[in-house]
C-alpha cells in the first residue's frame, strides 16, 4: 500500500502560528513534483511543539488538499499509549490513510511493553499502522523479533526503519515476509535497504527535492540499480548537509531559501546561521539541477 518517496513533510509557521496557505502550498508543491505520499505531524514536522488542535489542523489540511491523490500517513505516536490512541483517533476521523508510530520515547518500555503498546493503538484504529524504529531520538529499538510478532497484527502492515543497522533491516525482510512494507528512514540509507527488500522512504530530503528523490525510488523499485546508484551518489552530499545540525532545522531552513515557506522554527529549534548555514548554501549550490526552479516552487 505504502511505497516510493513519502515526504516528512515540514510544518511552516507564521508569528507563532501554523501557516495554513504556505502547507496548503508544500502538499501541492510535492504531489506536483512526483512523491508517493505525505507524511505530517512527524519528527521533521515538528510534532512535540504542535498542540492537539494544531495536530487536527495540519492533518486536515493535507488531507483536504491532497484530495486522494496520495496517501497521508500522519505521525500520531506518543510515548502514552493513551494519548497515542487518541492522537490515532483524530487523524483517522480527519482522513489520513494511515498512522505513523513512533516508540514510546523517553521511559524506554521493554519489548513486551512495546508489543503490548502498539498493539493496543492497532486494536483501537482502523487505519494501517506503520511503526517507525529510530533509537537516537527514543532511547529504545523495536528488535526484529518484536516487529515479527506485531507484523501478525493485521493493521500493523510496515516499519519506518532509522536504526542504521543494515542486519536489523535483513533481519526484518527475513522474518516479517515479503508483504510487510520496510521503508528507510534515513534519506542516505534508502539505497541500501531497499537493496535489502525495503519499499522506499519517509523522506525528509523530498521536501526540497522531491522531484529527484522520487525519481531515485523509482528506478530501486524498478530494479535498475545501476541508476539507483548514480542518483544516490549525486544525491548524497544534499542528503549529508541537510542533517548537519538537527532535523528539522537544515531542511526548514533550505525551504525556505527556496521560498517554500519562512524559516520560523519553534524553540527549543532554532534557524540555521553561520557556517552551517553557509555549508548548506554551498551544496545548493552545487546541487541546483537536482532542486525545483523558482517557476516550480
Amino acid at each position: 500500500m505504502f511505497s516510493g518517496t513519502l515526504t516528512a513533510l515540514i510544518t511552516p509557521f507564521r508569528n507563532g502560528e501554523v501557516d495554513v496557505e504556505a502547507l496548503e502550498g508544500l502538499v501541492e508543491f510535492q504531489i506536483q513534483q512526483g512523491v508517493s505520499g505525505l507524511v505530517p505531524c512527524g519528527t521533521t514536522g515538528e510534532t512535540p511543539c504542535l498542540s492537539e488542535e494544531e495536530d487536527r489542523l495540519v492533518v486536515e489540511t493535507v488531507v483536504r488538499v491532497a484530495n486522494g491523490r496520495v496517501p497521508v500517513i500522519a505521525g500520531t505516536g506518543s510515548n502514552s499509549t493513551d494519548m497515542a490512541i487518541r492522537y490515532t483517533r483524530m487523524a483517522e476521523e480527519a482522513g489520513a490513510d494511515g498512522s505513523l508510530q513512533v516508540a514510546p520515547y523517553y521511559n524506554k518500555p521493554t519489548q513486551e511493553g512495546l508489543y503490548r503498546h502498539f498493539a493496543a493503538i492497532a486494536e483501537n484504529t482502523s487505519l494501517p499502522i506503520i511503526l517507525y524504529n529510530i533509537p537516537s531520538r527514543t532511547g529504545v529499538t523495536i528488535s526484529a523479533e518484536t516487529t515479527a510478532r506485531l507484523a501478525e497484527i493485521p493493521n500493523i502492515v510496515g516499519t519506518k526503519e532509522a536504526t542504521h543497522s543494515m542486519d536489523l533491516a535483513s533481519d526484518l525482510r527475513r522474518l516479517c515476509g515479503e508483504e510487510f512494507c520496510i521503508l528507510s528512514g534515513d534519506d542516505s540509507l534508502t539505497l541500501p535497504i531497499m537493496a535489502l527488500g525495503g519499499r522506499g522512504v519517509i523522506s525528509v530530503a523530498s521536501n526540497v527535492a522531491p522531484a529527484a528523490v522520487s525519481e531515485l525510488t523509482q528506478a530501486l523499485l524498478e530494479g535498475d540499480y545501476e541508476r539507483g546508484r548514480e542518483l544516490h551518489y549525486e544525491l548524497l552530499p544534499l542528503f549529508r548537509v541537510l542533517f548537519i545540525e538537527t532535523n528539522p532545522i537544515p531542511v526548514k531552513t533550505a525551504a525556505s531559501l527556496l521560498g517554500l515557506c519562512s524559516d520560523e522554527m519553534r524553540l527549543p529549534m532554532q534557524p540555521m546561521s553561520g557556517e552551517n548555514l553557509h555549508k548548506l548554501q554551498e551544496v545548493m549550490e552545487r546541487k541546483g539541477h537536482l532542486l525545483p526552479t523558482p517557476e516550480e516552487v
